[in-house]
């Protein structure tokens, strides 16, 4: 007979594990009972689970040991394609906050909370991020999400001013740290046509701060010609302090429809995800096919505060709408999407190999912005996964024309002190590499006609950039650049 502390068995309440019976609404009885009592989950690591159809979710609340256990998730078929399969949530109640305005950069407020709490805000009255190209929209509210301590100290950068409010969430952040460790999954993709998508769930999403996945492995299988794009296997939202640790990934076929602006666009799965996270760390995750341009980029995130990656073999690392604070990747590997940003703050690549067309693409469906400073230091760039380019270090892509709902800036301050690009590939008429892409595309606009100008980079400071044809790199194309900003070496 088991102890009342002995880990719940998802056999203890049904559960058959052998691949072919519907295991769903056992292990959610199992973890209802483990939350109700306190106790962790461990799964029987022989065991293959098939988690159904049903529009069900297990709502995680302690400790889980996924083992080497395996899952079957088939998606051919399913009730509801939003709902996600697992929940990791807090038993903690949200608390009510009552806040009068917000500036940007503010570190205190009035307010003193019951507990530590991860802080959601937004003023729907004010859009921002109106995102230009191909998949043009009219914008997103203003949001921030931060942690408010008990002593009305604020950890997270607020991005944006606030004089009113259309929400205001307080949700305590529990001092145990959770953690969900193992299993191996494997995503039968569906067939759904793609015209008139919306993205699927049928993962795993991360809603409780102070939590840590590891050593989980997920793999996709029978994708055809036809599907829908995934948001992430592995979602982290609304919530602070969430670590991916020692888990692979899988890359996902890309497809195409006709976008908002009438012309075909690529539409791509994610197999991680963060949105509105406060401290995001991927840590020594891997994944397959990192230079195959049929298989989308592995990692996007949208309003975060603070993302690290470190020992990460990934296709792309990618901030959508906006990641400020540090920006920071360490003895990582990125393939053919590779580093997108936009943001504010310190954007740092260290002991990196890029194999992108940029070490790092500034995205110009927001306006190429990142407000701070860039630092790359003892990187080595494989432009386009070695096809013929010419190289531009920073991509952007702002003409002035567009209104973003912000200011956008280059990066103030580049600073590169250790770089060795493969360059060999070139075009034939090759002077070099340039630090700067040309934002104006060749065809710069009249100041009179640009609705938000794009303030330039000021310095470009150099030590031990090397490459292999050992032609001296360029500040840029663009003769404006040229004549702005200062190049110092070191």
């Amino acid at each position: 007979m088991n102890s009342p502390t002995d880990p719940v068995a998802y056999e203890d309440f049904g559960a058959v594990g052998d691949g072919v019976t519907d295991d769903l609404s056992a292990i959610v009885k199992a973890h209802a009972h483990a939350n109700a009592h306190g106790l962790p989950v461990k799964s029987k690591p022989d065991a293959t689970y098939h988690l159904g159809a049903s529009a069900q979710t297990a709502f995680i609340e302690t400790d889980t040991d996924w083992s080497t256990s395996r899952f079957t998730i088939d998606d051919t078929e399913v009730e509801d394609h939003q709902k996600y399969l697992f929940v990791v949530r807090s038993a903690l109640q949200s608390e009510p906050l009552e806040l009068s305005s917000l500036s940007r950069d503010q570190r205190q407020v009035d307010v003193r909370p019951e507990h530590d709490c991860y802080v959601f805000v937004e003023n729907a009255n004010q859009l921002l991020y109106r995102r230009r190209g191909l998949n043009q929209s009219n914008g997103h509210p203003q949001q921030d999400c931060f942690i408010l301590r008990r002593d009305g100290s604020i950890e997270g950068d607020i991005d944006w001013s606030y004089d009113a409010f259309t929400a205001v969430k307080a949700q305590p952040m529990d001092a145990r740290k959770l953690t969900v460790r193992g299993g191996v999954f494997t995503t039968h993709a569906n067939r759904m046509d793609i015209e008139g998508f919306s993205y699927w769930a049928r993962g795993i999403e991360v809603m409780r701060s102070n939590t840590e996945v590891v050593g989980l492995t997920h793999y996709v299988a029978g994708e055809t010609s036809i599907g829908q794009p995934y948001r992430g296997f592995l979602s982290a939202s609304h919530c602070a302090n969430v670590t991916y640790r020692d888990c692979f990934a899988s890359a996902h076929k890309t497809y195409t429809l006709i976008g908002p602006a009438g012309k075909p666009v690529t539409i791509g799965s994610y197999d991680m995800h963060a949105n509105n996270v406060v401290n995001f760390s991927v840590i020594n995750c891997r994944m397959n096919l990192i230079c195959d341009r049929t298989r989308w980029g592995v990692i996007a995130t949208n309003f975060c505060k603070n993302i690290v990656l470190e020992d990460c073999f990934l296709s792309r690392m990618d901030t959508h709408m906006g990641v400020s604070g540090v920006y920071t990747m360490r003895n990582c590997t990125f393939g053919y999407m590779g580093v997108n940003a936009i943001g504010r703050g310190k954007l740092t690549l260290e002991n990196c190999t890029i194999y992108g067309a940029h070490v790092v693409n500034l995205r110009g469906d927001y306006g190429s912005t990142w407000e701070g400073n860039l630092k790359v230091r003892n990187c080595r760039w494989i432009p386009s996964c070695g096809d013929e380019t010419w190289p531009s270090l920073l991509g952007m892509n702002n003409d002035g024309a567009h209104d973003f709902g912000y200011p956008c800036y280059m990066p103030r301050e580049i600073e590169i002190d250790g770089l060795h690009v493969e360059d060999g590939n070139h075009p034939a008429d090759y002077t070099g590499m340039y630090f700067l892409d040309d934002p104006e595309n060749g065809e710069p606009l009249p100041a009179a006609e640009q609705l938000s100008p794009y303030v330039v980079c000021e310095r470009i400071e150099v030590k031990n950039v090397t490459s292999a044809t050992g032609l001296s790199p360029q500040i840029s194309s663009n003769q404006r650049l040229v004549e702005a900003v200062e190049l110092v070496s070191l």
